[in-house]
């Protein structure tokens, strides 16, 4: 057994790229050893800014040798046929055997393929992953052929064995695979050889390189909460742009800056968005929450403790801020004087070339905020204001320069332009949710402006047949459709959505000069009842309960559908409702098949007159006293008291069909009997079609 450490050594590999890339390392030379005969007991890859790292641990020194048997053509075949089959083989006609078919008798080559040195087999896979490296860009430098991310410098690979290491033999493109490796940069440069890995990640350390991104993070995240906390500020959370840095860095110092006063005044989104986009910057906020330090992560340390590195950045900083301050008080002179001259500007902006501009969108959001409304208990006067005003930020500067912040700036002009609370609430709220953790707005007038946002949206791309196949989804429809469904889910809100899209294809009518609309927005809906399922799966409810509940004229009440589901999926998880799904089911068959023989259907109910057993009367009795209680809890919306009245049938179906047999041979009886299997089946179905739940 050995172990085999691999490091690719680069110029600066760009931070997005570098755990890909290690997962692919990883991905394509474990898989080539394994394909190639060889096995391993553990794998682990690394990624710094300057180089890729692969450790195997437990890989087999050959791979085993193995016998392939390969059957040729009839011994009486031809005697070509025979010289091409030996020479495909690489035997003599006496190394061949024969073999016994119906068909005859057959050569038989018998190949033997010896193992192979575990070097080979590596300098092979390592060779092979790095010409066909799955770099999403790449380049070539100098003379050769081979492309990379950046100029790749040097290949470490060797074999790690107790009587030492050894060298891979392998070259590419001019490289040989050698057992050093170089530190840092700036503050360890120099070659350093290598025996292992645990050498080589000591090695690394004390020539000032952190191997795992994972500990550079974590030493990032503690020592800037160590001096925030010295300073009485605390650091802004900001996980993405964590992972980013330590993707810069190979041995991170974490320096603390304090802003400039003249900026201090504007919005923390303003500085933190600056600060995190245009220098990699976290933020520092005191105890009232306003952002007055950055936070820098430099490669090296200094002999003045980075003085040098924060003055310079500091100057840096301020020239950004002084851009975006800018930007903040020409957009608060715009909307101070009225936010509706930026709807003007808007009318030259396409939103999508067979929608039209995003001045005519917001027309048409405006128009079914205010239809929206009652059903969300806004003020339709409030809605429509606030939708018209919700994307007005769009033309601002601010949001030109730092797109991210439409809304969270809408709302800070609107604000400033003496807008009601809720108009310039709803600017910021109504996008959300953008992501499955994103808070729903709930305030009705944002939850108007969400809801006509979004149903727009939807409506006009379904109108214009740009739905989303398979992977794709360019305009981020599915996060569209859940975002309606957390929406209506998280407010309770009880409406048709079919009702709610009527006014936008209404509109889309007019605007397209195109009618037929309301197969689109079947299919809509269809489309956003798959999104719920999966949205509900999370909750355990499964996939076959909701399509049981997706009967009837409500699926369009998402609030009415998830409570049906809920208390479904609730009964259905007992014993009793397993047992009364089999009944169901069984009566189902019978019934079925008995009407598609006799041609007729039984539905006429059954007569407890007419009831010869025990069972039968008790199953009768039960059937009576169980309708009502289940058309008034639905009646009321109180589903888990119907699915509670629907369990306590599973005794008596169980009773009824040990005790009865359905098709007697008295036809009177034999209606009856099918009859009552008909009350089973429509009382089950009162509550969704249970045919579609899996046994």
């Amino acid at each position: 057994m050995s172990d085999l450490l691999i490091e690719l050594f680069s110029e600066e590999i760009p931070a997005r790229m570098q755990r890909r890339a290690a997962d692919d390392l990883k991905r394509l030379v474990t898989d080539g050893l394994v394909e190639a005969g060889l096995t391993y007991s553990g794998a682990i890859a690394h990624c710094t800014p300057r180089r890729l790292t692969l450790a195997l641990e437990g890989l087999t020194d050959e791979s085993p040798t193995t016998t392939e048997e390969r059957r040729g053509p009839r011994v009486d075949a031809p005697q070509k046929a025979v010289e091409g089959f030996l020479r495909s083989t690489g035997l003599t006609l006496e190394q061949l055997g024969q073999v016994e078919e119906k068909k005859g008798t057959f050569l038989l080559a018998r190949i033997t393929h010896p193992g192979r040195p575990a070097p080979q087999i590596v300098a092979e896979v390592l060779e092979r992953t790095i010409r066909e490296f799955p770099w999403p860009k790449s380049m070539r430098w100098g003379d050769g052929s081979l492309r990379w991310v950046r100029p790749l410098r040097s290949i470490l690979c060797i074999l790690v064995r107790e009587d030492g290491a050894e060298i891979v033999p392998l070259t590419v493109d001019g490289i040989a695979a050698c057992d050093t490796t170089e530190g840092h940069r700036f503050m360890s440069p120099g070659r350093i050889r290598v025996t292992s890995f645990d050498d080589y990640e000591a090695k690394l350390k004390r020539a000032k390189v952190i191997l795992a991104s994972e500990e550079r993070a974590e030493a990032i995240r503690q020592d800037a909460a160590n001096q925030g906390f010295a300073a009485g500020l605390e650091i802004v959370p900001d996980e993405g742009l964590l992972a980013e840095v330590a993707g810069l860095v190979e041995w991170p110092v974490v320096l603390m800056g304090r802003i400039a006063e003249e900026y201090l005044d504007l919005p923390p989104e303003v500085l933190q968005t600056s600060m995190r986009e245009h220098q990699k910057f976290f933020s520092a906020r005191d105890k009232s929450g306003r952002i007055t330090h950055f936070v820098t992560v430099a490669n090296r340390e200094t002999a003045d403790h980075g003085a040098t590195i924060l003055a310079g950045n500091g100057r840096v900083l301020s020239a950004r801020l002084a851009d975006a301050k800018f930007f903040w008080e020409n957009d608060l002179r715009v909307a101070k004087a009225g936010m509706d001259h930026w709807l003007d500007a808007l009318s030259n902006v396409t939103f999508h070339a067979k929608l039209g501009s995003q001045r005519d969108r917001i027309e048409r959001i405006a128009a079914l905020a205010r239809d929206i409304a009652p059903a969300v208990g806004a003020d339709p006067d409030l809605a429509e204001r606030a939708a018209r005003l919700a994307k007005a930020d769009l033309a601002s500067e601010m949001v030109y320069e730092f797109p991210e912040l439409q809304g969270v700036m809408g709302r800070y002009y609107a604000e400033a332009a003496g807008e009601p609370a809720e108009v310039a609430a709803a600017a910021s709220a109504h996008y959300a949710p953008l992501g499955p953790s994103d808070e729903v707005p709930t305030a009705p007038v944002s939850v108007a402006v969400a809801m006509a946002d979004k149903l727009d949206t939807l409506v006009g791309f379904w109108a214009i047949d740009e739905k989303p196949t398979g992977s794709k989804d360019p305009y981020a429809l599915r996060r569209a459709a859940l975002g309606v469904i957390r929406v209506v889910l998280d407010n309770k809100i009880k409406a048709s959505l079919m009702k709610l899209m009527e006014p936008a294809g209404v509109m889309l009518t007019g605007f397209l000069n195109k009618s037929g609309f309301k197969q689109s927005h079947e299919d809509l809906l269809s489309f956003i009842h798959d999104r719920l399922k999966v949205h509900l799966r999370d909750e355990g409810i499964r996939h076959d309960v909701i399509d049981a509940c997706l009967t009837g004229d409500r699926t369009d009440d998402l609030t009415d559908l998830v409570a049906r589901a809920r208390a479904l999926n609730d009964v259905v998880k007992t014993g009793d409702g397993e047992n009364l799904i089999q009944g169901y089911r069984r009566a189902k068959n019978i019934l079925t098949q008995a009407e598609e023989a006799d041609g007729v259907e039984y539905s006429y109910g059954a007569e407890r007159k007419l009831a010869e057993t025990d069972e039968e009367r008790a199953l009768f009795d039960a059937i009576e006293t169980a309708r009502p209680r289940i058309d008034a809890a639905l009646a009321s919306e109180e589903y888990p008291a119907a699915m509670s009245a629907l369990a306590g049938l599973r005794t008596p179906i169980d009773a009824f069909f040990e005790a009865v047999q359905v098709n007697a041979e008295n036809a009177i009886l034999r209606r009856n009997r099918l009859n009552m299997l008909s009350e089973i089946v429509r009382t089950c179905e009162k509550l969704g079609d249970l045919s579609q739940i899996s046994a």
